[in-house]
Order: C-alpha cells, then sequence, then structure tokens
C-alpha cells in the first residue's frame, strides 16, 4: 500500500483557558446533535444555557489550572499512534490531524490541513469508542459538511466505533488489574464501569451508545476472574431530563451501604478531562469517603497505553472493514 494517507482524530474538544469556556459552551449547546430544537430556538437555549453554566464550569477547569489537558492529551496519542502507523505502513506518507468539535482545533482548520497534504485518502478515526448520535455521527456530520464548503473530494473513510476491539480490551485489562489487587486487601472489591451518561429518550430513538457499553464491559470481564462484581453506570447528567441509570452517584451510595471496596473504570472515556480529573477524582472520591466506602480507587483513561495505540492503528490499517 502506498500514497498519502491522512488520519483525523476526533474528539469533543475542551476550553484551553477560562475565557473559552463559555464559547466551548455555547458551541456544544449550538449542536442539534445534543440541542434537538429546530432553528432558531435553539441557538437562543444555547446562548441561554452557555450563560448560565459558565461560573460552574470555570470553577472546574480552574481546578485543572486553567484548562483542559485534553488537547495535549490528543496530540500525545497523535505522536505515538503515528510512530506505530510509520513501522505498520512504511511505504505510506501518512499525517495525522486533530479535529475537536467544540474548541479549537475545530473541524473547518482540519479539513483546510488535510486538503492543504493532498491525501489519496482519508481515515476518520473518532476517539469516542462507543458509538453515539450525540459524538461520532455529530464529528462525522460536521467533517462532510466542512469538507463540501472547503471542496476536499477525497476519498474518505469512517471507523464509527470498536467496542469490542482485542487491543482496546487489552488496554483497559492491563490498566484495571493492578488496581483490583489493591483493593482485594480492603475486602471483595465491586468494579463501577463508568460511561458518560445520554439522554434515555436519545436511547430509545435507536441509538445503540448503551448496548455498546456492555460490549465493551463483557469483553473486559471475559479476561477477568468470574467472581469480580462489577456493574456499569453512569456520570455526567446535565438538566432535567431522565437519563441513564443508574447513576454513579447512586451505586457509590450502595456501595457505602454495603462497605465494599471500589475501583471505577471510565470505560468510554479515552484521555483524562475534567470528568475524571474532576468528577471522578475529587467530586465522587469525596462521596465515596463520605459514605464510608473502605477503598476508593480510580483506573487511569487509556491515553497513549500501547494496546491502545495498536487498536487504532489495526482500524485505520483496516479502515474500519
Amino acid at each position: 500500500m502506498t500514497g498519502r494517507l491522512a488520519v483525523v482524530l476526533m474528539n469533543l474538544g475542551a476550553p484551553d483557558t477560562l475565557e473559552a469556556v463559555r464559547p466551548f459552551l455555547r458551541n456544544l449547546f449550538s449542536d442539534p446533535a445534543i440541542i434537538r430544537l429546530s432553528w432558531p430556538l435553539r441557538p437562543l437555549v444555547a446562548e441561554a444555557i452557555s450563560r448560565t453554566r459558565t461560573q460552574k464550569a470555570r470553577q472546574v477547569y480552574q481546578q485543572m489550572g486553567g484548562a483542559s489537558p485534553l488537547l495535549p492529551n490528543t496530540k500525545l496519542q497523535s505522536l505515538h499512534l503515528s510512530q506505530v502507523l510509520s513501522d505498520h505502513l512504511p511505504n505510506q506518507k501518512i499525517k495525522i490531524f486533530i479535529a475537536m468539535r467544540y474548541w479549537n482545533p475545530l473541524t473547518a482548520e482540519a479539513v483546510a490541513q488535510v486538503k492543504a497534504f493532498g491525501p489519496d485518502e482519508v481515515v476518520l478515526l473518532p476517539l469516542y469508542p462507543q458509538f453515539s448520535t450525540a459524538t461520532t455521527a455529530s464529528s462525522f456530520a460536521e467533517w462532510h459538511k466542512e469538507a463540501r464548503q472547503q471542496g476536499l473530494k477525497t476519498l474518505t473513510h469512517e471507523i464509527k466505533c470498536y467496542p469490542e476491539d482485542p487491543s482496546f480490551i487489552e488496554a483497559h485489562v492491563d490498566l484495571l488489574v493492578p488496581w483490583i489487587e489493591r483493593a482485594a486487601i480492603h475486602g471483595n472489591p465491586r468494579i463501577l464501569f463508568s460511561a458518560h451518561g445520554l439522554p434515555q429518550k436519545v436511547i430509545d430513538a435507536g441509538d445503540p451508545y448503551e448496548n455498546q457499553v456492555h460490549q465493551t464491559v463483557q469483553a473486559i470481564l471475559k479476561k477477568l476472574p468470574s467472581s469480580v462484581e462489577n456493574v456499569v453506570c453512569y456520570q455526567s447528567k446535565v438538566g432535567p431530563l431522565k437519563w441513564l441509570e443508574p447513576s454513579l452517584e447512586q451505586e457509590l451510595k450502595r456501595a457505602g451501604q454495603d462497605k465494599v471496596p471500589v475501583i471505577v473504570v471510565p470505560v468510554s472515556f479515552v484521555s483524562e478531562h475534567s470528568e475524571t480529573l474532576v468528577e471522578l477524582d475529587r467530586d465522587y472520591r469525596s462521596l465515596a469517603e463520605a459514605m464510608g466506602i473502605p477503598f476508593y480507587g480510580r483506573v487511569p483513561a487509556l491515553g497513549d497505553h500501547p494496546a491502545y495505540m495498536r487498536a487504532l492503528a489495526g482500524l485505520v490499517q483496516t479502515k474500519g472493514s
């Protein structure tokens, strides 16, 4: 296989300064995949939500030093993936680009960069292992809209999801097993596989996300002792709608009642960001302590784990087929 290949890593993006918080939120809530209202009501609602949520969100990012580490983490993933791909595809000129959905580098910038590179093929590679209309489909739609507007007509492949990819699962297991050993000192541990929540109505409309989260968890459990107690739960709920359950908060309270050690696995997150570094490491840890849970462990996000990089490289090589 020869030629020029552009690989586009896709993620939500996150504020890189405190001043970026409000425009980031406005972009997020302006997405029809997030706020499912028609024009012109949606931008009005997006403006109102972003205005009311900015102060609280800024406090979250202040706890991380004033910016999210998501983009630096993604750049590190890009670097290591590039090295793996160069070993596997030595006859191709491969360049990796980053397209964030709601903050810089935005999709429009990535499309322009890819067009300037002049590839023979493009592979869209979301850093969302499980498919959702609110994440993967939205990122794909934004890419194709910008590609049309900028006249990028290159053959483009979409890698839609990889919830059971063997190397992806291997990375999870490798990071999880040492935590099971640590927690076992305090009793029989309960693993809480925590995924980002979604409104229940999105799932009821046919979104496969919940099912794919369970596929990932079942694939991980096949590599663990059968006696390991576990629960799939969800975090990061916003707004009054009914969201996927059980929530992580509910499960921590139950674990507190049972006085069992817990290990939290961020099963749908592949990079450290506010949901892991603030929600899991501070907010939910504090709740666990208040509930009298004897041990609270949090498994790191996959980041640039070698097995995860092999998973992504394999997906690029097969183009998701």
